[in-house]
């Protein structure tokens, strides 16, 4: 069972709607919600795996939720799907726009296509979840909040996330933007920077260029138990946060201390950037028409005794651990790590 604090909670009773809820980061929100005593509603694309999220909810909290097969990425799909979340639950009062995509790739690698795909997804999403919300939200006798998920690369610049680190900036300005024009109206707007969780992304972010080196580095890092951050605990920090109608929040010691440099020495830490891009992974030899593009973290190929799996798996183990609690990994033999 999820455990949260005993105390009471003013979110008890009221109605919330979570994208990208059914795997990850997206299903540990929907469930310290539904703890908390709201009648949740998570949207993400996949049927299949929106309905193993519920019954993970289910599950582990005893308290059922609502789904809804929506892509962000489609203006009409999200305007339905708040109003089916509204409409089944008498209401609306809280959204969270979580839906995302990881990219992961030296810029080399890369044409034009990722960036339009990053921030469609990532940027895109997040405008059409909150444009079909606000109305809702500022309807709502609780006075409604909205939760806008970005990321401590959308603070800085990541080197191989750039189209990412775009697409969360834009993300951040929105949030702020948001925020300022509803300020007064009962309606609040928190935005949300985490920095490395353990939530088993790695399986289900794409991967370019030289691409199992790629995932090697990646997976490792975002498992790193001293600069990532159990992803409970960050489900958690987020809730309390939109109880408090905090305006911002930055998740991990690592990621405010890199948000507190970028403000205070931007071109130092542009500098220190470049040097780590250097220690990274190449770009592919291919030239970009004959690259072979992305490949998901479930189909990257990890049966070599290579150094690089050598490093991930020491680097890694907490995360691999995350993908098969939060629902990050596919049925069948294409899950197996």
């Amino acid at each position: 069972m999820i455990t949260v604090a005993s105390r009471p909670s003013d979110l008890d009773g009221l109605s919330a709607l979570v994208t990208g809820g059914s795997r990850g980061l997206g299903l540990l929100l929907a469930a310290r919600l539904s703890q908390r005593g709201c009648r949740v509603t998570v949207a993400a694309r996949d049927s299949a795996e929106l309905q193993r999220g519920a019954e993970w909810v289910q599950e582990r909290t005893g308290v059922p939720l609502s789904t809804v097969v929506c892509d962000v990425r489609d203006r009409d799909a999200v305007e339905w799907a708040v109003c089916q979340a509204a409409d089944s639950q008498g209401g609306l009062d809280i959204v969270i726009a979580n839906a995302g995509v990881i990219q992961v790739a030296p810029v080399a690698s890369l044409d034009s296509g990722a960036f339009d795909d990053a921030m469609a997804t990532i940027f895109g999403g997040t405008v059409n979840t909150a444009m079909a919300a606000l109305p809702r939200l500022r309807s709502s006798d609780a006075g409604g909040r909205l939760c806008l998920i970005g990321s401590v690369g959308g603070l800085l610049a990541v080197p191989h996330l750039v189209p990412y680190s775009c697409a969360k900036a834009a993300v951040g300005a929105l949030g702020e933007g948001l925020r300022a024009e509803t300020a007064g109206s009962g309606l609040s707007v928190t935005t949300v920077h985490p920095g490395l969780m353990r939530t088993g992304s790695h399986l289900q972010a794409e991967f370019g260029g030289r691409s199992s080196k790629e995932f090697a580095w990646f997976s490792a890092l975002a498992g790193a138990p001293v600069v990532s951050m159990d992803a409970e605990r960050a489900a958690e920090r987020i809730v309390r946060a939109l109880e408090r109608r905090r305006t911002r929040l930055v998740l991990t010691p690592a990621a405010r201390a890199a948000g507190l440099a970028h403000g205070v020495a931007p071109a130092t830490v542009t500098r220190l950037s470049g040097v780590a891009a250097r220690l990274l992974p190449a770009a592919s030899s291919l030239s970009r028409g004959e690259d072979r593009g992305f490949e998901q973290g479930h189909h990257i190929d990890r049966s070599t005794r290579a150094w690089t799996e050598k490093v991930r798996r020491l680097g890694s183990a907490l995360n691999d651990r995350a993908a098969r609690r939060y629902n990050q990994q596919r049925p069948g033999p294409a899950t197996s790590a």
